[in-house]
């Protein structure tokens, strides 16, 4: 079995609200020395995702690889790797922003990196409270893919999503308590990969109504 420090931590960055959270938890939880984040490049519509990951991760002080999955847009037709699809939301469907297998592939690569790197711990900030219908952001999933993760690498991982049960108003309210939500000015949310924001998109307007629950103004700019 191989081991892992258990003061070490890897950290699931997307440049996004979610993921900046979870960069802020875990820092506290284990010292900016000791955490390190992964960040993908799998061919989604916005290359501004990794802008943002870069630019949080210089804020925050740590290190951050950016791991080429370019493998997933050739997999299935969606709208955050096809370029032409358009961005829609159905009552009974999930979104067209939907890249099956995502999670799958990113929390396993995330395993094999935390085990190369003598990490024990691994963030993502996936969340069921309001997941969007994506089936890979629920806490089966999780616990499912933190156990084949463990099975496959005989190792001993711990997947964590602290994000799991909150509001994207608790959320908010989490990066407060933890005295950065300044990084959010630095964030990226909008599916139409506009800085500033559009506003508009399924994604702006989530993020918009959980600033508004929390009663705090959201520092990103946006167009509208």
């Amino acid at each position: 079995m191989t081991g892992c420090d258990p003061k070490k931590a890897l950290v699931l960055v997307s440049g996004g609200q979610d993921s900046a959270t979870c960069l802020a938890i875990a820092i506290e939880a284990f010292g900016g020395q000791n955490v390190q984040a992964l960040a993908f490049d799998y061919g989604q519509r916005h290359v501004i995702e990794l802008e943002q990951s870069r630019a949080l991760c210089t804020l925050a002080g740590i290190a951050l690889e950016i791991m080429p999955l370019d493998f997933l847009r050739h997999l299935s037709p969606n709208a955050l790797t096809d370029f032409n699809q358009p961005i829609t939301v159905s009552d009974t469907d999930v979104p067209s922003t939907f890249v099956p297998g995502r999670n799958l592939f990113f929390l396993s690569v995330a395993g094999v990196v935390a085990n190369r790197d003598g990490m024990a711990d691994i963030y993502t900030g996936v969340c069921q409270t309001d997941y969007s219908g994506y089936p890979d952001c629920r806490q089966d999933f999780v616990n499912s893919i933190n156990q084949s993760i463990n099975l496959a690498l005989n190792a001993e991982l711990r997947v964590h999503a602290p994000l799991m049960w909150l509001t994207k108003a608790q959320t908010v309210q989490r990066m407060v308590a933890l005295g950065k939500l300044e990084w959010y000015a630095h964030t990226h949310t909008c599916y139409e990969g506009l800085r500033p924001a559009c506003g508009q998109c399924p994604s702006c307007i989530l993020r918009r109504k959980g600033f508004d629950e929390a009663g705090i103004q959201d520092p990103l700019d946006y167009e509208r």
